[in-house]
């Protein structure tokens, strides 16, 4: 028995020092350290930070990088320097009498390019996700290990485990991270107690006197999502399930109600005037101005840039102008054919169980009520609002009569907490649902609770595959993806008139890559508004011919952020869409790309590059809108 404790000890032991033997050694607090970032890529400023501990005889640290004396500088962080690492390269740490000596070997710039790449088609290859997002992830860990020095079986084993102690934890840490999840787990488990109680049923009744047909039941959708227009999370979640059980009765398919769904709630939110973005885009045009120079505000320069957000405009066109026809092509025709030819109980195809489905069936002994849907839900939406309007509120800003009603109101929700806000109004969503269950008997308090668990486990599914795009989004940001699609971008030497256009495409192509729009317009903006009016001015163009052109620009980043964010399997808000409308994931990601990809198209040669040329804005929207309606006429089939 003791032999068999020590073996499992030693191997315990084994395997802890491999996967982190700086635990297991520790370090002296009375010696300085390298602290070096996750990974060191080619080509990228690489800041290198020093760990030292106060003593009484202070003496400044010496960095020698091959050989050569380097200037540390010093933030409120401590000290650090900056180096751009293109070979192996030996980097030396002297103070206090001791010798600190790293050999690093910086990773190529184009392989940060390989664990997105390969999950995304992992993803669309094989329509799973799980093992996508994981191989792509150990693609990346085991690269990052493997130029760390060691063998290639260590590198894939420790990467393996960084994984879940590294990345993994990094994801679910995130205080907007587990926000989203927890406000996640509060609808679902607010529309598992509302359909238990007969609300969603009665909210079915009614609008189908409204959706009384295929057509209006994809209108309705649509009108609903324009109303929800204030945060792109909250329409998807609150739009995808309360219009779920009328699109089914009216044998509409998932795939085609994930589309609607979101296609009305990303491009609604990115150029609405008053949204969850407008804090986000107008902090980061904030930036671009100050470093031109240029003597206009942020909303100013937004409310400018609308006029050139052809793909977010032209994809809100396109959705009724599908719905009009009753036409769809592609693997959406597909879907929707399939959809008709099934049968109502069919639930193959629903994203859940068969036991969960099982207990979310109503009792026929239970009244369909509307209000006990309409209530919780209005409590969300009127909720979010005033939680984003309490965050955000500054009296300074209330106060100077020189703004107008709705600068002050955009400010506002700009300045807001949106998380919180999320999170209070679902769930007061969910103590409305639960009063309205239990007071009038329909359930008791047991059941209730019950309900609410059971909502909370249909969302474990899509939580597990956004921790794994979350992880990989840290995992490319280590590896600098994005840097690496952008240093092609400022490479290309070429005329101003076409930068809008490559703005548009790098922006959806580092959205697709990352799965974040946020995320891409946080890389994008502070590059290229700088960077066009200054290849502008070389040009011999003066402030007025440059502006239609950074307002262009500027539109290309949120509208190539928007399509990116479409098109990509690991973006969380197309995997929120798909929960929301119990679709599987893969299919909705397969359906609304040919879609999505139109109308970018076309947002791009009809809309981005012409404009860029002096035609008037009306004219391409004019010409757009024609392609697409001609494209649908003669490509899709009536469904």
């Amino acid at each position: 028995m003791r032999t068999k404790a020590f073996i499992l000890f030693s191997f315990i032991f084994l395997l802890s020092s491999i996967i982190s033997p700086t635990i297991l050694l520790g370090n002296s607090s009375n010696e300085s350290h390298l602290i070096l970032p996750p990974a060191i890529m080619s080509s990228v400023n690489t800041t290198i930070r020093i760990e030292s501990a106060p003593t009484d005889n202070f003496a400044q640290p010496i960095l020698l990088i091959d050989g050569t004396k380097r200037e540390i500088k010093m933030d409120d962080e401590g000290f650090y320097c900056q180096y751009t690492f293109r070979e192996t390269t030996e980097i030396q740490l002297i103070h206090q009498n001791r010798v600190e000596k790293k050999n690093i070997t910086p990773i190529p710039l184009w392989l940060s390019i390989l664990p997105p790449l390969i999950a995304i088609l992992m993803a669309l290859i094989t329509k799973e996700v799980f093992s996508s997002l994981f191989i792509g992830l150990l693609i990346g860990t085991s690269v990052i290990y493997k130029y760390s020095g060691i063998g290639l079986f260590v590198a894939v084993f420790k990467g393996a485990f960084a994984i879940i102690d590294t990345y993994l934890m990094q994801a679910l840490l995130s205080h907007e991270h587990l926000s989203i999840i927890i406000f996640s787990m509060l609808i679902g488990g607010m529309v598992t107690l509302i359909s238990l109680n007969g609300g969603m049923k009665g909210v079915v009744n009614i609008l189908s006197k409204y959706a009384n047909n295929r057509r209006s039941g994809q209108m309705i959708t649509y009108l609903m999502g324009l109303l929800i227009f204030f945060d792109d999370y909250a329409n998807t979640l609150v739009v995808g399930n309360t219009m779920r059980p009328v699109t089914d009765k009216l044998k509409i398919s998932r795939e085609k109600l994930a589309y609607l769904v979101d296609s009305t709630s990303a491009p609604i939110a990115a150029i609405a005037f008053i949204t969850t973005w407008i804090g986000a885009e107008l902090s980061y045009i904030q930036q671009g101005i100050i470093e031109i120079g240029l003597e206009m505000s942020a909303y100013s320069v937004f409310l400018q840039s609308l006029q050139y957000s052809f793909y977010p405009l032209l994809t809100l066109f396109f959705v009724p102008l599908l719905i009009w026809q009753k036409r769809d092509f592609g693997p959406m025709l597909k879907a929707e054919k399939q959809a008709i030819q099934s049968n109502p109980e069919d639930i193959k195809k629903s994203g859940r169980s068969p036991q969960i489905m099982k207990e979310l069936e109503v009792s026929e002994d239970v009244k369909p009520r509307w209000y006990n849907a309409g209530i919780p839900v209005l409590i969300v939406v009127i909720g979010t609002m005033t939680g984003l309007i309490y965050t955000g509120w500054n009296v300074n800003v209330w106060g100077n009569a020189s703004l107008s009603f709705t600068t002050k109101l955009s400010q506002t929700i700009g300045d807001a907490d949106v998380f919180n806000a999320l999170i209070w109004s679902s769930l007061a969503g969910v103590f409305a649902a639960l009063l309205l269950t239990t007071s009038q008997g329909i359930l008791n308090l047991k059941e209730s609770i019950e309900g609410l668990i059971n909502g909370f486990k249909t969302m474990f599914h899509a939580i597990l595959i956004l921790s794994l795009a979350w992880s990989l989004a840290i995992l490319t940001d280590h590896l600098h993806t994005a840097e690496f699609i952008t240093s092609i971008l400022t490479a290309i030497n070429i005329s101003p008139e076409f930068i809008p256009a490559l703005t548009f495409v790098f922006a959806a192509a580092i959205a697709f890559s990352t799965g974040s729009s946020w995320g891409t317009m946080a890389i994008i903006y502070p590059l290229i508004l700088p960077a066009i009016w200054k290849i502008g001015l070389e040009a011999g163009m003066d402030t007025e011919a440059i502006l239609p052109l950074f307002y262009n620009a500027v539109s290309c980043v949120l509208a190539g952020s928007v399509l990116g964010d479409h098109c990509s399997p690991i973006s969380d808000t197309t995997i929120l869409s798909s929960l929301a409308c119990s679709c599987n994931h893969i299919h909705h990601v397969r359906t609304q790309m040919p879609y999505a990809l139109l109308v970018g198209s076309i947002a791009l040669l009809a809309g981005t590059l012409p404009s860029a040329f002096g035609v008037p804005v009306i004219f391409s929207y004019i010409l757009a809108g024609a392609i697409l309606f001609v494209f649908i006429r003669i490509k899709g089939k009536v469904v």
